[in-house]
């Protein structure tokens, strides 16, 4: 694929000018949007310390190397193809054009009236890039431990391909199915985490439990302070992810900001204060993961509510998710670092809440429309992140093996997949 890729590139003599030219770009907009998208970038890296620290020592390297693959991975077949079936011409408001903009062609420095009104369009493709990066990076929490190497990027290339292009084109696209019936996503709550949360929860169901599972052993995370930092670089990045989501500087992207804030905070409380009630002892995983969580349920409603209801969006999400994990710890399903409770079920209740609190959209403001569209997205996007990821899955596997033999299972992945260990470097 990186030789096709260079090959198309040797040969593509475009200059990159713009295909439409629009407005002169607003320079304040532009320093923004450049400092939002490092933001965004930035939070892939933390997610990897995040994960990194829940998993067992043998396993660190590993499971950190499947988000940091995924900056290099994604980020070229964005260039080649991924932006174009993203954001390219609507075909039937499903899956945009692959070839308005490949390999870049016409994504320049001049702005686009329709998608980057304020900044380049080449600006608003990066931006857009580093949700594609943390997408699949997302989804390795549920099959962590357990997954081959190679077999990870396959379907991270599948994935990105045919399941988070066509949500991207159809929510955000101006001519997208689902933008166009009315639903609102600020910044991927449907795009982003429903999507990972649903292809998460079909991974743990393909690739099954890990022997360590099937004992009952307890599961030790290996790093908490690595969890504590992931926590803290998602957060800050996260205002990237959220308030660079107006697109520019300005006041959408201030109540954004102030939302992601306030719900976080709301649902790291709300986590500890759940497990104080239920008898267990606030500690720092929980409250880092809800944390996290919060930042999940507000990304889709950031810069349509106020900061009021972003309290009781964190809350309510942060509930839900811990009785779904305590629920899941009852199971015999194997998602180990509980993405669907925490992604897929933040992601649901951040739609849902979109669709009850959005300003002169939402049912509090006696709006049923967007309430109504939002239940039937959510449907739909479930069925489609779902029954196409485990598809994918199943193509992936037979192609290249998805899970290690029991063996490297047991010597763990940073060795079997890497020749590498944590103890190296202590």
């Amino acid at each position: 694929m990186l030789i096709v890729a260079c090959i198309g590139a040797f040969f593509n003599s475009s200059d990159n000018a713009a295909i439409i030219n629009g407005i002169p770009a607003n320079p304040a907009d532009i320093a923004w949007m450049m400092t939002a998208t490092g933001l965004v970038l930035l939070m892939t890296p933390g997610l990897s310390y995040f994960y990194g620290g829940m998993v067992s020592n043998k396993n660190i390297i590993s499971t950190m190397l499947q988000s940091v693959i995924a900056m290099s991975l994604i980020s070229l077949i964005w260039v080649v193809v991924g932006f174009s079936l993203s954001f390219g011409d609507s075909i039937g408001g499903i899956i945009g054009n692959p070839f308005t903009f490949f390999m870049f062609k016409g994504v320049g420095e001049s702005t686009n009236p329709s998608l980057s009104p304020t900044i380049p369009l080449l600006l608003f493709a990066m931006f857009q890039l580093k949700f594609a990066i943390i997408t699949p990076a997302l989804i390795t929490g549920s099959f962590a431990e357990r997954v081959r190497f190679s077999s990870y990027l396959l379907f991270m290339i599948l994935f990105s391909l045919f399941i988070y292009a066509p949500l991207a084109h159809m929510t955000w696209h101006p001519n997208g199915l689902l933008r166009k019936l009315g639903v609102l996503d600020f910044a991927g709550g449907t795009v982003v985490h429903m999507s990972a949360g649903f292809a998460a929860l079909a991974g743990a169901m393909i690739l099954g439990r890990r022997h360590s599972h099937l004992k009952a052993e307890k599961h030790a995370p290996a790093n908490i302070p690595y969890v504590i930092l992931g926590t803290g670089l998602l957060w800050f990045g996260w205002f990237g992810f959220n308030a660079g989501s107006a697109l520019g500087a300005n006041p959408l992207a201030t109540l954004a900001f102030a939302t992601t804030n306030t719900a976080s905070a709301s649902a790291a409380l709300s986590w500890i204060g759940l497990d104080i009630l239920l008898g267990r002892k606030p500690s720092a995983s929980g409250t880092s993961i809800g944390a996290v969580v919060g930042l999940v349920a507000i990304t889709p409603a950031a810069g349509f509510v106020s900061v009021g209801a972003s309290i009781f969006i964190g809350f309510s999400a942060a509930i839900i998710s811990n009785l779904a994990v305590t629920l899941k710890s009852k199971s015999n399903l194997d998602d180990t670092l509980d993405v669907f409770p925490c992604h897929g079920l933040g992601g649901i209740v951040g739609m849902v809440m979109t669709g009850v609190f959005a300003k002169n959209f939402g049912l509090l403001f006696g709006q049923t429309h967007t309430f109504l569209v939002h239940i039937i997205a959510l449907i739909f996007v479930s069925i489609f992140s779902f029954g196409g990821s485990f598809i994918l899955y199943k193509i992936t596997d037979l192609l290249i093996p998805l899970r290690v033999t029991k063996e490297q299972e047991k010597i763990g992945l940073d060795l079997s997949q890497h020749d590498e260990s944590i103890h190296t470097y202590l």
